[in-house]
């Protein structure tokens, strides 16, 4: 594998894991409810609860400082490195970034992260984490 073509695939790499979290993040919450409607114990696991609001406080508090997230600057660094443009490449980085990546005021993102992480601790309030 060339060197270009190396980075290519390291930025796409954390561009995967990027949406990883992302999906990790919002379909937690479904997975939480369901799951104590269901009646699946391992949703209200500890560790399971305290990674996912921790994922959500790390976006808002992102967001509210005005930070850019390390995982975007990264993958533009990889990007840089393999002499491609940023958010232009490979399939895969083409429709994760359509997916992840849109345009939009910066209070409406600040405003959405605000309400999931009021909603992920709503359901830590109503599905509390299950202790030792």
């Amino acid at each position: 594998m060339n060197a270009p073509a190396y980075w290519q695939w390291l930025a796409d790499l954390v561009l995967a894991v990027h949406v990883a979290i992302v999906l990790f993040v919002i379909l937690g919450v479904v997975l939480i409810v369901l799951g104590n409607a269901w009646g699946w114990r391992w949703v209200n696991r500890l560790w399971f609860r305290l990674a996912h609001l921790a994922t959500i406080l790390v976006v808002v508090a992102e967001a509210w400082l005005g930070l850019v997230c390390p995982l975007t600057t990264l993958e533009m660094w990889l990007r840089e490195q393999a002499g491609s443009r940023v958010y232009a490449g490979s399939f895969i980085q083409y429709w994760l970034q359509r997916l992840l990546y849109y345009e939009a005021p910066d209070w409406v993102f600040i405003l959405i992260y605000s309400l999931f992480a009021l909603l992920v601790l709503a359901v830590w309030w109503r599905y509390p984490p299950l202790r030792r």
